[in-house]
């Protein structure tokens, strides 16, 4: 079959598509012809050498968390799933991914895909819509009649984000590029905003305090700390690449979120897909031999969005 992976760590060069041998299920596993996966940040970063202390993955690695696909073989005492059905997964970090022809799943990590959206388009959803799950429900513990900010809410994970919120019942501000504002709208934002003064003291966003701050950027210490003081008292800040200010103050919820696969969460975000309340945004489709192409093109900062490579 063929497939993208990598010898060694690198730049986007590593990057070779090449043949390699077709996996078969073991025990528990399923092998899912693949539709689409998704490229994610954590794809470079693994790539790079820089997550090697949190992901041991085996070189040559290919990679690709996300998958759409369907189910082409069933290993030993897998139950509940048939040969042909649709499926979406978040898989293991540190195991051989879906840039592939085929790729080996665990069970436990299945959900049937969406019947409302194209099956390669829902390798776009298990990653980034269950950070934002975890982020809003898990951490945050959001409900109905609280504030929201997303700040970098025109990115895929910020995307779900606004919808799922607003959908709990809250009242969202996001902050993005102009061009994404009536996208966000459209998705739910109550408000978009655009350039944060971080240098203003108090900072100054329409809404605040907010009940819940989601900060799906990288910000210095500074700005963290500017972040979290527009959350009120007894709030959560989460962040998908800081944690919160070094030293948060009394009655504030900080907290770094990390993904986790988990099959039931992604069913539920995929009856939302079905029942119309979830839209799936896809802003590239590419050929699964561009693999390097679109990592080099996030390494340079030139991806548009959340991008779906398909064999």
């Amino acid at each position: 079959m063929k497939a993208v992976q990598y010898r060694v760590y690198g730049d986007s060069e590593v990057i070779e598509y090449v043949d390699v041998e077709r996996p078969v299920a073991g025990d528990g596993q399923v092998l899912v012809k693949v539709a689409a996966t998704s490229f994610n940040p954590v794809d470079a970063g693994i790539r790079g050498g820089y997550l090697t202390e949190v992901f041991a993955v085996d070189l040559p690695h290919i990679p690709g968390i996300d998958v759409a696909g369907t189910v082409a073989e069933l290993g030993r005492g897998v139950e509940d799933w048939n040969v042909g059905d649709a499926v979406v997964a978040l898989l293991p970090m540190d195991a051989n991914g879906a840039a592939a022809d085929y790729v080996l799943a665990p069970v436990e990590s299945l959900a049937a895909a969406p019947r409302t959206a194209p099956l390669a388009d829902a390798a776009a959803l298990p990653t980034v819509g269950l950070t934002a799950w975890q982020a809003l429900f898990e951490i945050a513990g959001v409900t109905a009649g609280q504030t929201v900010l997303i700040n970098g809410a025109g990115g895929a994970v910020g995307g779900y984000a606004t919808q799922l919120a607003k959908n709990a019942g809250a009242v969202v501000t996001a902050t993005a590029k102009p061009g994404d504002a009536d996208r966000l709208r459209s998705r739910g934002a109550d408000r978009v905003i655009g350039y944060i003064d971080y240098t203003a003291t108090p900072l100054a966003i329409d809404g605040a305090p907010f009940d819940v701050v989601l900060n799906l950027v990288g910000t210095t210490p500074m700005e963290t700390e500017a972040l979290a003081s527009v959350v009120a008292d007894g709030g959560h800040y989460v962040g998908t690449m800081t944690a919160g200010p070094e030293r948060p103050r009394g009655g504030l919820h900080a907290q770094r979120v990390f993904v986790r696969s988990d099959a039931a969460q992604l069913a539920g975000l995929v009856r939302r897909v079905d029942a119309g309340e979830l839209h799936i945004d896809v802003a590239l489709r590419r050929p699964l031999v561009e693999a390097s192409a679109v990592h080099e093109e996030y390494d340079a900062g030139r991806l548009p969005g959340k991008t779906i490579l398909m064999p």
